[in-house]
């Protein structure tokens, strides 16, 4: 019997290709997507899970707020640690992870430049899941100025992985002898780092100074210990520990601070939260967002069901020529379950080979689909494993649900009104079908709107006046490795007449370092007039090269010796301080970590307020301070051989230094770089809009079929009495273009309010304009109307004498 079903539908199928084409082809994509989307969620979803303890590992984070500012850092004092061991007995180990810039690495006679170097507590292999194939996890770290690297680096350095014993020069001066060696740490990691230093021989990370933030500060708690509890705890701890320090520098008690509307808090963030949940200041990487995974799931599920939807509605479409062989079917004997069966058999195979196809589409797209979205997936053994049964279990699923309705609707057929020409009520007598049709189309605009906001506001923040200008500004990194040799530099690219001005600092507007600090307005240190800012250590050439604007005062000179003791500030500060003019009031800056001594300094310059940060976030308090600075060298350059200057530059530093290597950037790119999130994003929701219409015009040619073959003998007679074709096209469409203009009045308020709240995330943002709702409608619009019209314009243009002599 079911070899029977096989063959019957595979006969069927085969008789209709144009109908099977489609629907295979509506599946397929449908089916695909929702693959490529579910390897994204599973990847996202994924981090920091290979860790056997990771249930038990919690981030401590560190929330402040005072002078009016308020940061939440991903970092604690470095004192915490071992207080945490002393005091708190649910906590079994801790470790802290402290990064401190970039190294030069020795290999032969030249100088790498390594990102991936942090510095680490011995306890790192006993809390996280870091396999070591050479030394033991238990000493590794235990001893100054030594070292755990990774496989790649191993090979990289020594050209193979026994290299325990072996001596690693850093920076020219420091030699670290290499202790260990693990694997690779996983993609799905929120730190990955190739160089793991001995966190003894760090003073720093001796300091009892517990005002300042500067240590990823991680806690395995004991099986069976209560997160909740030992958060509970921390509010006393810090009361006990900051308090004191807190009084000494402000000369104000923890209650007095409280009670000023200020707070230090603590606590804690699962590991397993910290990438789609975590977006403080000090983050290892650059995390993603949970809702980003909302969305894309939601999209995946739409459109799987956009495109069972279509299956639903192509079957009924066809169901005035198969009426008769339900018809004949059932006059001979067949029970109605039979040919349940027999349909859904149908729908199965439909799902078997539109399952094959996606699967080739999803081998064949997945590269494309990683560069768009920054993965790195790909489908190994490990995959396929639970990848095979779940698209089998979902063949039988997908393959029952979509063919349900038709199975159930072909079957109820009555002979007597079949063979008598009865068939089922036309197009206006589904309700059913009417709703797929918003719902298909709702989604589809939902998606078109989103995409446009995305679009604009990442137009807004291309075009957006930042207060800088970021056009053709040349980055060298690292010229603090040079030493001596930057200066020099400096002056050499400067006689390139391209080259306008240049700037060494390590401070720039789109990233890299950054520092914070507290002004007094006097040497009482009153918290009440305190000012929470950032600190930017710049030269002279800075602000011109950068293309910022000062709207009070004057820029650093080299002809004021004074200027050392100077200040430039921005808008924003100039404003908390209360000052109407700032120029020559002063301001005292705390020397040591405890603020008990005060260097008095002046203002000189007020700066226009410019987007230091994303745009999420308003424009905070900066000051700049006059200083050596060498960590990069930013060039304000004018060419349209850019490529040509790099080569000359790239000569230049090679004669000052020629075994370190040259690495540069561009700061528009570094800018884009902030939003490359929002890039992908709005790429991604260009592609699954472009299916998703695809797929409902797919759905909706099937129901165009439907109504036409439902009208038929109406479509005749219209003619015989004088219609002509475009009187029956504007009929037969009417009907549609109803339920699209009733889609675009459901989805439109919902699309605008679900993106107005994403634009709210920004603190500078678009506003979503009329004509992008207008342009979404009018496109859904013509899209529909295009759809239909080839059947309407086939059926209107059908000879009437053929229509009427069918009946």
């Amino acid at each position: 019997m079911f070899k029977n079903y096989i063959k019957t539908a595979y006969r069927s199928l085969i008789k209709n290709k144009a109908f099977t084409i489609i629907n295979v082809l509506g599946l397929a994509m449908g089916l695909c997507i929702c693959m490529l989307i579910v390897f994204y969620v599973i990847d996202e979803l994924s981090y920091d899970r290979y860790n056997t303890k990771a249930d038990r590992i919690y981030r401590v984070n560190n929330d402040v707020k005072f002078a009016g500012q308020t940061r939440s850092f991903a970092e604690a004092p470095a004192p915490l640690a071992a207080t945490f061991i002393k005091d708190f007995p649910e906590v079994e180990k801790v470790v802290r992870l402290r990064t401190w810039g970039e190294y030069k690495i020795r290999k032969g006679d030249q100088n790498v430049q390594e990102h991936g170097v942090v510095y680490a507590d011995p306890e790192l292999f006993k809390v996280f899941t870091l396999p070591m194939i050479q030394g033991d996890p238990n000493t590794a770290l235990k001893e100054p100025n030594t070292v755990v690297i990774n496989e790649t680096v191993a090979k990289k350095y020594f050209n193979s992985t026994n290299v325990v014993g072996k001596m690693l020069l850093m920076n020219d001066s420091l030699n670290y002898k290499v202790t260990g060696v693990i694997k690779d740490m996983p993609k799905q990691s929120h730190f990955r780092f190739d160089f793991f230093l001995s966190m003894e021989g760090l003073a720093d990370s001796k300091i009892e100074n517990w005002l300042t933030n500067n240590y990823n500060t991680y806690v395995l708690l004991k099986p069976g210990a209560s997160p909740e509890k030992l958060e509970a705890k921390l509010p006393e701890m810090t009361r006990q520990t900051v308090g004191k320090q807190l009084e000494a520098a402000i000369r104000i008690n923890f209650d007095q601070f409280e009670k000023g509307g200020n707070y230090y808090k603590m606590n804690l963030t699962p590991l397993k939260d910290i990438h789609l949940y975590s977006n403080r200041i000090a983050e290892m990487e650059s995390n993603s967002n949970i809702q980003y995974v909302y969305i894309f799931s939601a999209i995946a599920i739409f459109i799987l069901l956009i495109a069972c939807v279509n299956f639903m509605n192509l079957s009924t479409a066809r169901s005035s020529n198969r009426a008769r062989e339900v018809g004949v079917r059932k006059v001979l004997g067949s029970a109605r379950k039979f040919l349940i069966a027999q349909f859904l058999s149908e729908s199965i195979i439909v799902t078997f080979v539109a399952t094959v196809i996606a699967v080739i589409g999803v081998v064949l797209l997945l590269p494309l689909f990683n560069e768009t979205s920054g993965k790195e997936i790909a489908l190994t053994s490990q995959t396929l494993l639970w990848l095979i049964p779940c698209l089998l279990a979902g063949v039988f699923l997908i393959g029952s649900l979509a063919g349900s309705y038709p199975a159930f609707f072909l079957s109820a057929f009555q002979p007597i009104d079949v063979l008598k020409g009865k068939l089922s009520t036309g197009f206006k007598g589904g309700f059913l079908r009417s709703f797929l049709v918003v719902f298909q189309f709702g989604i589809s605009i939902f998606l078109i709107i989103g995409t446009m906001v995305i679009y604009n506001q990442l137009r807004y923040i291309q075009s957006k006046n930042l207060g800088y200008d970021r056009d053709q500004v040349v980055i060298i990194k690292n010229t603090n490795n040079l030493g001596e040799g930057v200066k020099p530099l400096k002056q050499e690219l400067l006689r390139l007449p391209e080259v306008k001005s240049a700037s060494l600092t390590g401070f720039t507007p789109t990233g890299g370092y950054r520092n914070s600090t507290t002004f007094f307005t006097s040497e009482a240190r009153d918290s009440k007039t305190a000012l929470a800012t950032q600190l930017w250590e710049i030269d002279e050439d800075y602000v011109p090269t950068m293309g910022m604007k000062l709207t009070a005062g004057r820029n650093f000179s080299k002809d004021y010796t004074t200027d050392s003791l100077s200040l430039i500030i921005n808008e924003s500060a100039a404003r908390q301080l209360g000052f109407t003019n700032p120029i020559n009031k002063e301001l005292y800056l705390p020397m040591d970590d405890k603020a008990l001594k005060l260097q008095r300094m002046h203002i000189v310059g007020v700066i226009k307020d410019f987007n230091f940060n994303s745009l999420r976030d308003n424009v905070t308090p900066l000051v700049f301070t006059l200083s050596d600075n060498h960590g990069q060298l930013s060039l304000k350059v004018k060419t349209a051989d850019m490529s040509g200057l790099i080569s000359r530059i790239k000569a230049k530093w090679q004669a000052v230094s020629p075994n370190l290597q040259f690495d540069y950037s561009f700061m528009d790119e570094e800018f884009d770089a902030t939003y490359r999130t929002e890039q992908r994003i709005g790429t991604i929701f260009i592609y699954f809009t472009t299916m998703a219409i695809i797929i409902a015009c797919l759905g909706l040619f099937g129901l165009a079929a439907y109504a036409a073959e439902q009208r038929t003998k109406e479509i005749g007679i219209r003619k015989v009495l004088g219609a002509n074709v475009s009187t029956i096209v504007t009929m037969l469409s009417a009907d549609f273009i109803k339920l699209v203009i009733i889609a675009i009045l459901i989805a439109s308020p919902l699309a605008w309010y679900i993106m107005q709240g994403w634009l709210n995330s920004f603190a500078y943002h678009s506003s979503i304009k009329w004509w992008i709702i207008a342009t979404a409608a009018a496109g859904a619009v013509i899209i529909a109307f295009a759809t239909i019209s080839f059947q309407s314009i086939k059926a209107a243009l059908t000879n009437p004498v053929k229509s009427l002599k069918s009946e």
